[in-house]
């Protein structure tokens, strides 16, 4: 069976930085372009973690928000991924030189998510097919994630405008995610990327 462990952690810990803000669109705020630039990422957990990222890659470079992105992906997870998930997110910026942890304001920033199974539940409702173009590859979006190799063909993807948060703007960024179950590591994503807005 196919699991979509890893692409979960990646997507939910970039998330963080931007899908947690609000579309522009919803309080009717003029539209302001945002580009994602050097986006990079690496496994940081241990050798035998069991959920772990292969591939990722993702283009244009810059991504422009609003705009469109092409996503490739695989990853394996060595065991199932049941609720409770734990998500440990730890989010810096570079200021000066130095690399400062933003602390956890209104669930973005360095924060702890008990139970990511229930966050994907709050964005797609149970019972709900899941978004393209996991529905069309048959791939899950809920909980539990059985063990198993997981890949992403190719795909286009739509980033609608986004509402950061006045402090998450222009600036050199690290986040790492850890995935976690039963006091136990499942596994450790850490990407790097540049916010510029205008």
């Amino acid at each position: 069976m196919k699991s979509s462990a890893p692409l979960f952690m990646t997507f939910f810990t970039v998330s963080v930085i931007l899908m947690h803000g609000r579309c522009d669109e919803e309080i009717r705020r003029p539209r302001r372009l945002a580009q994602i630039l050097g986006f990079s990422w690496e496994n940081c957990g241990k050798p035998d973690d069991p959920a772990v990222l292969k591939v990722l890659k993702l283009s244009p470079d810059p991504i422009t928000i609003p705009g469109d992105l092409t996503a490739s992906a695989s990853g394996s997870t060595s065991v199932a991924l049941v609720s409770p998930l734990s998500v440990n997110v730890t989010l810096e910026k570079e200021v000066a030189g130095i690399w400062v942890k933003i602390p956890c304001v209104e669930e973005i920033g360095s924060c702890h998510y008990p139970d990511g199974c229930e966050i994907l539940n709050q964005l797609i409702p149970p019972g709900q097919d899941c978004p393209e173009p996991l529905h069309t590859y048959g791939l899950p979006c809920h909980c539990p994630f059985k063990a198993g190799d997981y890949s992403l063909p190719q795909s286009d993807f739509y980033v609608p405008n986004i509402d950061l948060p006045f402090w998450l703007t222009n600036g050199n960024y690290r986040v790492q995610g850890l995935l976690g179950s039963a006091g136990k590591e499942l596994g450790c994503l850490k990407v790097s990327l540049t916010i510029h807005s205008g």
